[in-house]
């Protein structure tokens, strides 16, 4: 009896033995995010882990530059994590062509999503989701509140109001009256034309209708910022052609300059520099209670490996994803970095709430060259970048500048010709 007793109790234990062995699982994170390796070990990954026992994560970021070439040399050699950090359109979309990524179409977590937090890892037709959203960037104006109360000034809404409050800055000569140079171009494009583009191009509308041919670069809403960024020019400051970008950040945190075209990025690293009260504006509209787009880009995400030998767990990482939880400490974590979930999520930091709040006064859009229409040469991200120098700089018309980005386009890409 007794025998028989033991010989029961120790299939008990060993069956329940297995079970505990077979729910203890660890997903392995890849990542070119190595800046926020502490917070993923320190507050993500416990959340998570609190709330599903059994299933143990490792963050495991590889230096930014070198992630694309160290996560294909490890998905080619079977050796890549079980979740993959998913850079936004064509770097994802190959891998998902190329059977790396899983379609997470049916993963619950994605009906938190909107079409535009999707769209940056989606197949061409929409069909597969292959990443669930993290985060976005979005764009706008930092400006020095101390420097608008010194002169009485309120932020602008309108466009004359936005080159009203440039010239008085002008006029009183304290302050550069906006940081912001050409040599590196990009910016020129970046927090330039696609920071007030959209508000002529109608968003979503107008990057739609572009992709689809309907809409060309040389109609009008299109040229048209580009005559607006020929207006920044006289306030940019003395030798803003020649002006990087760091330049411009030391020139507007160290309080010389009233106004910065910027991305939210920048809260974080403004927020330990500048000594004064920041506070931020949205893109000018044409008129008072126009509608009003923003540029509100899909920045990263995060997919499953589709050889990970541990997919059901790794479904379960990416469903919490979803969560307003998960949204929450990224948000904050991260202030700059905004949730792309449907979920309302309160920040902490009351610039990156103001930048934030936009979201539900606004109609929400990406970068109109991200997804499809830079695939081809001439690229037209980059064409861009020169583009919107030349116009600030006024050494080409507008018009000049949307007919050469028109027939760039229409050389390679079918529904342009």
């Amino acid at each position: 009896m007794k025998t028989k007793t033991f010989g029961m109790a120790l299939l008990a234990t060993t069956i329940l033995g297995g079970a505990a062995m077979a729910e203890d699982v660890t997903l392995t994170i890849e990542s070119w995010r190595n800046d926020d390796l502490t917070l993923w070990q320190d507050t993500i990954i416990p959340a998570f882990e609190a709330a599903n026992p059994g299933i143990k994560v490792v963050f495991s970021p590889s230096a930014p530059a070198e992630y694309n070439a160290v996560l294909n040399s490890k998905l080619d050699a079977g050796s890549a994590g079980d979740l993959i950090t998913c850079r936004p359109f064509d770097a994802s979309l190959a891998l998902y062509d190329a059977g790396h990524l899983t379609d997470l179409s049916d993963l619950g977590g994605m009906a938190n999503f909107s079409d535009v937090a999707k769209s940056a890892w989606q197949t061409d037709d929409g069909a597969a989701s292959f990443c669930v959203p993290m985060a976005s960037v979005i764009h706008g104006f930092i400006y020095n509140k101390d420097a608008f109360k010194e002169l009485g000034l309120d932020a602008p809404v309108t466009e004359d109001e936005f080159f009203a409050v440039l010239e008085a800055f002008k006029a009183d000569g304290n302050y550069t009256p906006m940081a912001m140079g050409t040599n590196d171009q990009w910016e020129a494009a970046t927090m330039g034309y696609n920071n007030i583009g959209p508000n002529y191009w109608k968003g979503e509308e107008g990057r739609l209708a572009l992709i689809a041919g309907e809409q060309k670069l040389t109609d009008a809403q299109w040229v048209a910022p580009y005559a607006t960024l020929a207006k920044w020019a006289p306030y940019l400051g003395d030798g803003y052609e020649a002006q990087t970008y760091p330049d411009s950040q030391n020139i507007f945190t160290l309080g010389r300059a009233a106004i910065y075209p910027a991305g939210s990025w920048e809260i974080s690293g403004f927020n330990g520099l500048a000594d004064f009260e920041m506070g931020a504006f949205k893109p000018p509209v044409a008129a008072a209670g126009d509608d009003c787009y923003i540029s509100d880009h899909t920045d990263i995400a995060m997919g499953l490996n589709a050889a990970s030998p541990n997919a059901e767990a790794a479904r379960t990482f990416l469903d919490w994803m979803g969560t307003a939880e998960f949204a929450s400490i990224y948000a904050n974590a991260l202030p700059g970095f905004f949730s792309l979930s449907s979920h309302e999520i309160a920040m902490e930091d009351p610039l990156a709430q103001e930048f934030v709040s936009w979201r539900g006064e606004c109609s929400s859009t990406i970068r109109s060259t991200y997804q499809i229409l830079s695939r081809g040469t001439p690229n037209l991200e980059n064409e861009t970048w020169g583009a919107s120098a030349a116009a600030i700089k006024g050494t080409k018309t507008p018009e000049e500048l949307g007919a050469e980005l028109q027939s760039g386009l229409a050389s390679w890409y079918k529904p342009q010709m």
